[in-house]
Parts: structure tokens; C-alpha cells; sequence
């Protein structure tokens, strides 16, 4: 299933299994300007379970000045200016992208890619049929509004975001009726676990119900439990890094996941799906003895005579099941026995004749 039907569906009230959330790849720029390596991502996001593997398309000039200052970990990506950090991957552009798109035809996983500037987002609006925005653009509003125009569904990322930043955004969106999806994240690589904040998903379910859920991640991938709790969480569109090699030094490799993780991930997803069951509140069929036996009946406390009067005193609640309901307790109250009880008998309806 594409993204664009996981919007129709959520558009028309079909709600897509917590269990089966779509996962987007964020190869970014992890091909390090390797149409081959490029591939390569695309093959093993493909065979690790991914729906959508996602790049990013930018040029250094036109995304930061020469004087930007780095905001990730220089432990891990030791270069201290954006441009300088962007220059090195800045090589991919409408033609290699072409190709790319292409290629994920082939492969039969969706193609995506952020744009960064006027220029790629128009030439991607030929390659891929939703737009995704990054954290870094949500106060960018006429960079939005130009995307909006192609009239496509968009995704927003929202790291470092205040509430009311989104809703300008969103506001943008709005006018021009697209489906969206708002995407937590936090804006910080990588996460540390105890600042990945899951519970600001339910805050945006709040303030947003209108729009698909989803989540950007930048934790370490580790077990990947935490995707699956932002799926649990509500999060139908998940994203995260992704790498053909995770021991690899700098830019997104350190924080990335892996096609083993992906698997895993899935995995995981496939076993929780049997402990969530059905979404509709009601018996299941191994229940129906548990029901008869561990329910209740109106039980008698003495042995009862035809023509006695059922008082309180007469009566407690026993199990099994298989007689009156105690919830009929005040119907039973002042009802005449027409036939003996005995003594931690179940009173039946057949029993008694109801007071008049």
C-alpha cells in the first residue's frame, strides 16, 4: 500500500492496523553520492520490510550559509559547520534522483525525498506523490505554501517545535485542503531514550485530530522498541534513519537503522498483533466457560417453602452462573416461591413468581 491510499483510507474513517504501521527508510543522504550504494540502500530497505525509502535533496548553498554552526553530536560527526557537513553529500541531483525513482519502481518500495529549496522540490513533484516537510522548514511558511500548491498530501515534522509553530504550518495546509500527517520528533541526534517525549504523540492527537499520526525517529535503534511504542501510541506513519552499515563514522550512519532492525521491528510488530487482538470489546469464544462458571446466581440461604416471602436474609450470590443474575436482585426482593429450594439451591425464575 502506497502513502497516498494510507491518507484515502484515514480520509474515508479506515483506520490502519496499529500493528502495520508504514515504515519510511530515511536513507537521507547515506549513499555518500553513490548511485551503486543508493541502490544498495533501496534493495536492503526493501528486503528489511520498509514501505517507503526516503532521501533528502538539497545543495549546500542553498541550504545554510558558510557560517552555520553544527546542532549534532560532534562526538560522532566531528564537522562543526552545516555547509561544510552539507557539501559533502550535495551531489545527487534531478538526474540521479530520476533514476533512483526508477530504480524503487523496480524494487517495489515508494520513493520520497525532502526537498530543501524551491528548485527540487518542483523537479520531485514529478517523482513522488506526497511531500514531506522537514522540522528545520515549519516556520519556513512560504517554502510550505509552495509545496502546498503541487496539491499533494504532506508530512510535517515538528522537532523543536512549539505548539502554536505547528499550528501556522498546519494553517497553511489547511487552505489548500490536503490531507497531512503531523510527525513528532525531536531535533536532536542522536535521542537519548529518556528525551524521545512518546507522550507529546498523544498531545498531537489532541490538538490535531484531523491529521494522520506519525513519528520521526532519532533514537538509537536498538531493540526498536521505540517505534513500537509510538505505534502502540497511536503513530501510523513511522520513520527513522536508515544504513547498509551502522559502525560507519559520521553524518546519519551513527543513529541509523539497519535491514536486520527493520526485520526486527516487523517481527516484533507481527507478535504484538497477536496480543492486541480484536479492537471491539466483547467475549472471545474460549471466555464462554469462564462466563457460565465464575459468574454468579441468587443462591438461598435456608431451605425456602412454597409461599414464602424472598426477604434479604434469604438470599446471597454464588457462583456458578446458572441461575438469576444478581443484578435482578431487587426484581427477586418480594417475590413468592412456588416451588420447594433448598438450602445453596440457585433460585431460577421458573422458582419464584415475581411480586405484583
Amino acid at each position: 500500500m502506497t502513502l497516498t491510499e494510507v491518507f484515502d483510507q484515514f480520509e474515508r474513517g479506515i483506520h490502519r492496523p496499529i500493528h502495520q504501521p508504514f515504515i519510511i527508510a530515511e536513507a537521507g543522504v547515506n549513499h555518500e553520492g553513490s548511485i551503486e550504494l543508493a541502490k544498495r540502500l533501496i534493495d536492503e530497505a526493501a528486503e528489511g520490510g520498509a514501505d517507503a525509502i526516503k532521501f533528502q535533496t538539497y545543495k549546500a548553498e542553498k541550504i545554510a550559509s558558510r557560517h552555520s554552526p553544527s546542532y549534532w553530536d560532534l562526538n560522532s560527526e566531528p564537522t562543526t559547520s552545516q555547509f561544510q557537513l552539507f557539501k559533502k553529500y550535495d551531489k545527487f541531483w534531478k538526474k540521479e534522483f530520476e533514476a533512483l525513482k526508477q530504480y524503487c519502481d523496480q524494487v517495489g518500495i515508494e520513493f520520497l525525498s525532502t526537498p530543501f529549496d524551491v528548485e527540487s522540490a518542483t523537479f520531485l513533484n514529478d517523482l513522488m506523490n506526497v511531500f514531506k516537510i522537514s522540522s528545520s522548514d515549519i516556520t519556513n511558511l512560504p517554502f510550505i505554501e509552495f509545496m502546498c500548491r503541487f496539491e499533494k498530501p504532506i508530512l510535517l515534522s515538528t522537532g523543536a517545535s512549539f505548539l502554536w509553530e505547528i499550528h501556522q504550518a498546519v494553517e497553511v495546509i489547511k487552505r489548500y485542503e490536503l490531507p497531512f500527517s503531523i510527525m513528532h520528533c525531536i531535533l536532536n541526534y542522536p535521542t537519548p531514550d529518556d528525551q524521545a517525549n512518546l507522550g507529546m504523540i498523544q498531545d498531537l492527537k489532541k490538538h490535531f485530530p484531523e491529521s494522520l499520526m506519525g513519528y520521526s525517529d532519532h533514537t538509537l535503534p536498538k531493540q526498536m522498541k521505540t517505534l513500537e511504542v509510538a505505534a502502540l501510541l497511536g503513530a501510523v506513519v513511522l520513520e527513522k534513519h536508515f544504513t547498509h552499515d551502522k559502525t560507519l563514522p559520521g553524518n546519519d550512519h551513527y543513529h541509523a537503522m539497519d535491514k536486520e532492525d527493520l526485520k526486527n521491528f516487523r517481527a516484533n510488530m507481527k507478535e504484538l498483533s497477536g496480543l492486541l487482538g480484536s479492537y471491539q470489546k466483547a467475549p472471545i469464544p474460549t471466555e464462554d466457560l469462564s462466563r457460565q462458571n465464575a459468574r454468579r446466581s441468587l443462591v438461598a440461604t435456608r431451605n425456602l417453602q412454597v409461599g414464602d416471602i424472598l426477604q434479604t436474609s434469604d438470599l446471597t450470590w454464588k457462583r456458578p452462573a446458572n441461575g438469576v443474575s444478581p443484578k435482578y436482585l431487587e426484581q427477586v426482593l418480594g417475590s413468592t416461591c412456588i416451588k420447594p429450594i433448598e438450602e445453596d439451591q440457585a433460585i431460577q425464575w421458573q422458582d419464584i413468581e415475581p411480586k405484583q
